[in-house]
């Protein structure tokens, strides 16, 4: 009865903050459902990324379950990016920050089971040994171990000064022990800490989620969530449009003008397209080719004529959303100089589940045989494309990302996408002085000065032409004009919330 009465006050005493984040509409009406019931109604989602590893929580399907509620980890990004309690009530560094020890709330698993300190030093230990290796961590040696009842000691090889801030990502979930097999492969379906719980999947095309009621940030005030996977963006905006779904995913921005008033909103985001020269293998090999590229791409027809007002000429990796970064940005040098193409063969990849992307390739594609570049496309969902675009398959690459996705931090990203242990380096890229530069600026634990350390790394990264970034976006949600609370986050892992309802 204790532990009940610690669930029900500690509810009550979070839904604001949980519901309050990035919230659309009003959030702070009673927990009852349009009805009027106080069973709430479901919700219909429709999602842009369909799973592409069965719902694996260790790769890119980890934020489709952040996104529908499903799951959690110990530490949460709110509304500014700094990190703030979740499934631990508090943390503290030892060991001149080589080890963290966080103290647990009191929470269940949505299969019965109480969230131990044993559950969650399994938990993490499984993520650790995952292969590949969660964006979050790579590089990283992280063990995890009881530390006390109710605490967990979570330790690194060296000294992390932004270690709760990378148990915010979703790959870094916490689930019960039932939900890992004899080769440490992890289910989410039934085993996560979240509000919703997936209960049913339908392949890549659809979920089926039911509220849990023993969550201990509160009831959710919808009773469940149906999500259909439509990559297409012009079937979700349509999906919308009719009625069929109450939330539509990242819609393209080209549909904003059919949809009804109050159905569409904007969000600034972190979020970069870019070209990705594969710098591994083929033509793209050479910096002087690479330079090439650059100096023949013209990123404002992409801003203006793909993305509609909706984006903005890339300054760098760090776009206006982090206004940290605007003042303080350094030209890189030492560029190579341009060769002439003369007629190279180069296959550019990119992916229609935003499909903004596949109308920028083919600008890109005009610009690059203008300048004497012979092009080829390659345009898959992303859940077909992902393992080749891993794999160093294609010459280049048109990429949307979010460069604050991972953790939050700014430097965690040069570390998995830019350096020769990356584990999401689509350039494939390995350069000392990269590697140098982000190492260093990891050891900074001051965060203006890590700050400033990305910065230079940032520019020491495009100094090799590996990636050229072309726009930093804002993110178009789609919502029934009868939901409330939905969570418009500009960091891009959450959607439905305890307070989401219609």
């Amino acid at each position: 009865m204790r532990s009940f009465r610690r669930r029900l006050i500690a509810g009550l005493l979070l839904v604001p903050l949980l519901t309050g984040c990035f919230a659309s509409g009003d959030g702070g009406s009673p927990a009852s459902g349009s009805s009027g019931s106080g069973e709430g109604s479901r919700l219909r989602v429709a999602m842009a990324f369909a799973p592409a590893e069965n719902f694996s929580p260790y790769g890119r399907d980890a934020f489709l379950l952040a996104k529908l509620g499903v799951s959690e980890g110990l530490t949460r990004l709110d509304a500014n990016g700094t990190v703030a309690p979740a499934l631990a009530e508090s943390w503290s560094s030892e060991n001149g920050g080589r080890s963290w020890v966080f103290t647990l709330r009191d929470a269940r698993f949505q299969d019965g089971g109480d969230v131990t300190a044993e559950a969650v030093a399994t938990a993490l230990t499984h993520a650790a040994a995952a292969e590949p290796t969660p964006s979050a961590i790579s590089g990283v040696k992280l063990t995890a171990k009881v530390a006390g009842d109710g605490k967990v000691r979570v330790s690194t090889g060296e000294a992390d000064p932004v270690l709760p801030l990378r148990l915010t990502n979703p790959s870094l979930a916490v689930f019960s022990p039932k939900a890992y097999d004899a080769k440490g492969a992890a289910s989410p379906v039934g085993t996560a800490t979240g509000p919703f719980e997936l209960t049913k999947t339908t392949g890549d095309t659809a979920a089926t989620l039911e509220r849990f009621d023993d969550y201990w940030g509160g009831r959710a005030q919808a009773a469940g969530i149906d999500a259909k996977f439509v990559s297409d963006g012009t079937a979700r905006a349509n999906a919308l449009r009719t009625g069929d779904v109450d939330i539509a995913e990242t819609l393209p921005v080209a549909q904003v003008s059919s949809l009804d008033k109050g159905t569409a909103h904007k969000t600034n985001t972190a979020r970069n397209t870019s070209l990705y020269l594969n710098t591994r293998s083929g033509v793209f090999t050479d910096a002087r080719l690479r330079a090439a590229a650059r100096e023949a791409i013209d990123a404002s027809a992409v801003a203006e004529g793909v993305y509609e007002g909706y984006a903005e000429p890339a300054q760098g990796l760090y776009g206006p959303a982090l206004t940290w970064a605007a003042d303080k940005r350094t030209e890189p040098t030492g560029r190579a100089e341009a060769a002439d193409p003369d007629g190279k063969s180069i296959t550019i990849a990119t992916f229609n589940d935003r499909p903004e992307l596949p109308e920028t390739a083919q600008v890109l594609q005009q610009q690059l045989e203008k300048a004497g570049f012979k092009v080829k496309l390659e345009v898959r969902t992303y859940a077909r494309l992902e393992g080749d675009l891993l794999s160093a398959k294609f010459d280049a690459a048109v990429v949307s990302r979010n460069t604050m996705l991972d953790t939050g931090d700014p430097v965690t990203v040069l570390a998995s996408d830019y350096t020769c242990g990356g584990s999401y380096n689509l350039s494939f890229l390995c350069d000392k002085n990269v590697d140098r530069l982000v190492a260093a600026a990891q050891a900074e634990s001051d965060p203006a000065k890590r700050q400033d350390a990305a910065l230079t790394g940032e520019a020491a990264i495009l100094s090799t032409d590996a990636e050229i970034p072309l726009v930093h976006l804002k993110v178009v949600s789609g919502i029934g004009t009868s939901v409330r609370g939905a969570l418009l986050d500009p960091f891009e892992r959450q959607l439905i919330g305890t307070g989401t309802r219609r």
